[in-house]
């Protein structure tokens, strides 16, 4: 009796898998669709960029400028051959030649024999060419990133079995959601605040069904953080109108406007898609850390009543709350350290730094996101308390054995 039971609660959870996973699919391929209006967006990028490695360091050059009577720029040329591995010229030997000028950064270091490199044809579309016929363009990095983000899965899976598994698909899906749709849905012009929303949803939607199933546990998560998310929306909208933001925050949203003059990209929906985004991650963290904690407590001590699992879920979240604070202010300023030092080094006036819009940015950033969370605690705490004091209090109950109760 009890093996047919688990054989159908293992079944059951295929098949809320499958499903999920075609939901997640299908959202990928026709939001992609309908963001890049049926064009390929990310056609013919990198065409002529390929791997090579280099084989033999051939020549070096160099020029000097005198800028001062103690101060001399200097200019390097250094040409190597190097062996493509990658495209249509895989295997072929090539000269290529990198460029080290103080006047361009970051200067690279210097390549050395062995190293694996990006390289493209010196000849470009505005006809000049080099020595060599080849240019370096940057050191290869991606494999390797490739290779650590294989331990990762690798130790996910073997830590969390099943559930690491799904983890990594709803990890892959959240960066597909964001690369392959909402990404070139803004860049075609459309309506950042309604897509940054639909990104948000779909997130939480396919995190808590790949995670959990269809269970009391995700439908409690998944409608707490959503509150969070609309919470931290709504005041993102209402602080943008009260500090008069323009969205010009640095010198990549300049470039931003200057991709597209005559329809410009809405600088302000930039701000409210990063808030929101940024923070639906650490709201669905909280929610999920009081759903599946109430979730035990309700199994594990049946006599606690409504009102004691409702004070516990907020005792639960209070202390969640000081550690995610904290989280979402660091995550802020080590995105922008580089800048937050630069503000702070050239304006002398604290009064002034404090109301810079790039710093104002992202205090509204760790502010609107932790006021989500603060909306996510109690919500959840009582769709917890009215979702698991059901007849039959067990992990795994789904929506549909809730409302036959």
């Amino acid at each position: 009796m009890k093996t047919a039971k688990n054989n159908r609660q293992v079944k059951k959870k295929l098949i809320v898998f499958v499903l999920t996973l075609i939901f997640a699919i299908a959202y990928i391929v026709l939001g992609s669709k309908i963001a890049t209006d049926n064009s390929s967006f990310y056609a013919n990028k990198d065409e002529d960029t390929v791997k090579a490695k280099v084989v033999s360091i051939t020549k070096s050059e160099s020029s000097e400028i005198e800028l001062s009577s103690s101060e001399v720029q200097i200019t390097e040329w250094i040409y190597f051959r190097a062996e493509i591995l990658s495209g249509e010229k895989k295997g072929s030997n090539v000269v290529v030649s990198q460029v080290i000028d103080p006047n361009y950064y970051p200067v690279q270091q210097k390549v050395e024999v062995g190293d694996k490199v990006l390289i493209y044809p010196s000849a470009n579309s505005n006809g000049f060419a080099t020595e060599s016929p080849w240019t370096m363009l940057e050191y290869l990095r991606s494999d390797n990133l490739i290779v650590l983000f294989v331990l990762f899965a690798v130790a996910l899976i073997v830590f969390g079995k099943f559930k690491g598994f799904t983890a990594l698909i709803s990890l892959l899906f959240t960066c597909l959601s964001v690369f392959a749709v909402f990404v070139p849905a803004v860049l075609n012009g459309k309506n950042i605040y309604l897509w940054a929303m639909f990104t948000c949803l779909y997130i939480i939607v396919m995190t808590m069904l790949f995670i959990n199933g269809i269970s009391a546990k995700s439908l409690a998560a998944g409608a707490g953080c959503l509150s969070g998310v609309i919470m931290s929306g709504v005041l993102t909208v209402i602080m943008d109108k009260v500090l008069l933001l323009t969205g010009m925050v640095d010198e990549d949203t300049l470039y931003l406007q200057l991709l597209d003059t005559v329809n410009p990209i809405d600088l302000k929906g930039i701000v409210f898609a990063a808030i929101i985004i940024g923070a639906v991650g650490a709201i669905m963290d909280v929610s999920m850390d009081i759903s599946s904690a109430l979730n035990e407590l309700r199994i594990n001590s049946p006599q606690l009543s409504k009102k004691s699992l409702i004070n516990s879920g907020l005792n639960i979240g209070r202390d969640v709350m000081g550690t995610m604070a904290n989280t979402l202010v660091l995550a802020y300023i080590g995105s922008d350290l580089c800048l937050t030092l630069l503000l702070v080094a050239y304006n002398k006036s604290v009064l002034e730094l404090f109301n810079l819009e790039s710093i104002v940015v992202e205090v509204l950033q760790a502010l609107a996101g932790s006021f989500g969370m603060l909306l996510t605690i109690p919500l959840t705490s009582l769709i917890c308390a009215a979702l698991y004091f059901k007849k039959t209090p067990l992990s795994e109950r789904t929506i549909m054995e809730i409302a036959e109760d």
